[in-house]
């Protein structure tokens, strides 16, 4: 009810200052039938080209033209690039490996396979001490490597250790301590 009032006042002084501006808008403005006819569509011309090139060619010369963005090659390598690009890396090297033996174990049934705890328990138990350390060795270094780096990315989720010198201390210490974890566990 107020802002009927208020829109009826304001456009009563419209009126008494402005006559012809009222005019004006309610010449310009659409009737209802006009409306309906469809006399008051508004149209936008098409925008058309006289260049008749090939659609192919002309989008292999706009792309000779488009600026280069710089490459892995013109920076210095750095922590954060070999720390991420290793990240992918154990976690492929993790969950490939369990991809297969799982597909393994469920189809060893079917095929006569035994992949039971106790077979492979003994199959592990058979090989030589170097062979135990060193296959230990191959699934526990990528295992705390992606541990520990995922927990550093659980940091930077948090706004901990963003900045330059933060990130470069937490890259060697993931290193260093992803090593130490894993001849730990190689040993036990």
């Amino acid at each position: 009810m107020l802002s009927q009032k208020v829109a009826q006042q304001s456009l009563r002084r419209l009126a008494v200052q402005q006559p012809y501006a009222m005019r004006w808008s309610l010449m310009t403005a659409a009737s209802p039938v006009a409306v309906v006819i469809g006399r008051n569509i508004q149209t936008r011309y098409a925008a058309t080209s006289t260049n008749t090139t090939e659609p192919t060619k002309l989008l292999a010369e706009q792309r000779l033209r488009r600026p280069v963005s710089p490459h892995l090659t013109i920076y210095r390598p750095q922590i954060t690039w070999y720390g991420s690009a290793v990240h992918r890396i154990t976690g492929l090297m993790l969950s490939g490996p369990l991809y297969l033996w799982a597909t393994a174990y469920l189809a060893s049934p079917l095929l006569g396979w035994h992949l039971e705890s106790a077979s492979m328990a003994a199959a592990f138990g058979a090989l030589p001490l170097l062979a135990k350390v060193g296959l230990k060795g191959f699934f526990a270094w990528p295992f705390t490597y992606h541990c520990l780096n995922g927990l550093r990315h659980l940091m930077w989720d948090l706004g901990r250790g963003i900045t330059n010198k933060q990130v470069i201390q937490t890259g060697w210490t993931v290193v260093g301590a992803s090593a130490a974890a894993a001849l730990f566990l190689a040993l036990l």
